[in-house]
């Protein structure tokens, strides 16, 4: 039995109001680093992760070390765990997006698992990367805890995965900044414990609701 812990990234500038960040590097804000420790600290307070895997852009580095830190463990970089490549609009606000390319921009609402951004990635081949990412972990880790330290639309594929749910039902799912979710893998079965838990984030400013500022 392995136990994946998953983890987006604590707040960064772009989630409001939201741009496509994507591979864009950016550090986490102050909240954010404020929002990695106390993830840091409720991951070592209830489990004990073998490792902890990040997507190599800063803001999962740092809140991925500060977890591994806290944990006494190590924190490894993992390239298949890096955001969705937004390509021609990375950078753009959903506005900006929404009156230039009106029907491009209302079929990723839409029919998010049959978009491709234009000069970047489609939703398939970022679950390709992150269930590749998955399955390696599990290859080395077995019967241990796993942390993953990601992004917002990789996580929501891999709960996708997790809960047997097809891309298409990609906005069923929330992932708030430093969100904590868990599933454990067993054989074949894989049973889905959290989503996007948030009340470790409690007493930082607006509580819970900090998460998704």
């Amino acid at each position: 039995m392995t136990r994946i812990v998953l983890v987006r990234h604590g707040h960064v500038a772009g989630i409001e109001p939201e741009r496509f960040r994507g591979r864009t590097d950016l550090p986490l804000t102050e909240l954010g680093t404020r929002q990695a420790r106390a993830t840091a600290a409720a991951i070592h307070g209830r489990w004990q992760p073998a490792r902890v895997y990040s997507s190599p852009l800063q803001r999962c580095v740092v809140t991925g070390q500060l977890i591994a830190d806290a944990c006494g463990v190590e924190r490894q970089s993992c390239h298949e765990l890096i955001d969705l490549d937004y390509g021609d609009w990375q950078g753009k606000s959903h506005e900006e997006v929404r009156s230039s390319s009106p029907r491009e921009y209302q079929r990723w609402m839409s029919s998010p698992d049959l978009h491709r951004f234009p000069a970047g990635e489609s939703l398939p081949m970022l679950a390709a990367r992150v269930t590749e990412a998955l399955r390696v972990v599990l290859q080395a880790h077995a019967a241990q805890t796993v942390v993953l330290v990601g992004h917002d639309s990789g996580n929501r594929a891999l709960l996708l995965l997790a809960l047997g749910l097809p891309l298409r039902a990609y906005r069923r799912i929330q992932q708030d900044p430093c969100g904590l979710s868990e599933f454990v893998v067993e054989g074949e079965t894989i049973t889905v414990q959290r989503i996007n838990e948030t009340a470790h984030l409690l007493g930082l400013p607006g509580g819970e609701g900090a998460a998704s500022s």
